[in-house]
């Protein structure tokens, strides 16, 4: 039998979706909600500290890249020295070594400034500006945690539920604290 390369691109197709759905629909338990709400607190440590505190001040002080969007930023290669230069920074290098001590529970963090631009990441985030996404705009207009619902992340490449948190500069609101928690090992934790 002959399979012609649309057939079998259908075929992986499908399969992706089909394991998507299933991810899609991990049900957020009472134990996993408790280590989310856990985790939220870690993050609002992280965001509290003076190398994140530091970073987003001085990058509202800049504002965004010019020119830069979304869209092009896709097409920034993950080992352009601009890309690099947001992982090395202090922020970035502190965002990684807790990603790192977490053992696979976190599969990514970054932090983004005023305008939604990033300040700092662990990897390459597949935007470069989250203005108008609840994960910026929750915790930078109200103060308070953001939960998003488990999905496939395209920068982290793994099955996740997003959560974020307000940097405070001052008392007010001037970034956001972005962190992917890996599903597989939230369902393990929860079981412990």
């Amino acid at each position: 039998m002959r399979v012609d390369r649309r057939t079998g691109l259908f075929t992986a197709v499908s399969l992706l979706v089909v394991a998507a759905a299933a991810h899609a629909a991990v049900e957020v338990t009472p134990g996993i909600q408790a280590e989310l709400d856990r985790q939220k607190k870690i993050a609002a440590g992280w965001a509290a500290d003076p190398v994140i505190v530091k970073a987003v001040a001085e990058q509202n002080a800049k504002g965004p890249l010019a020119g830069m969007d979304n869209s092009k930023w896709k097409l920034v290669r993950r080992s352009d020295p601009l890309v690099r230069a947001f992982q090395s920074n202090p922020a970035g290098q502190f965002l990684r070594s807790k990603m790192e001590a977490s053992g696979g529970l976190i599969t990514e963090a970054f932090v983004s400034a005023a305008q939604g631009e990033k300040v700092a990441f662990a990897e390459k985030t597949t935007s470069y500006i989250h203005k108008g996404m609840p994960k910026f705009d929750v915790p930078f207009t109200s103060r308070s945690a953001w939960q998003g619902r488990p999905e496939f992340d395209e920068s982290a490449q793994t099955y996740q539920i997003q959560i974020s948190v307000p940097v405070l500069v001052d008392g007010q609101p001037a970034g956001a604290l972005v962190v992917g928690i890996s599903l597989s090992q939230l369902e393990r934790q929860a079981k412990k």
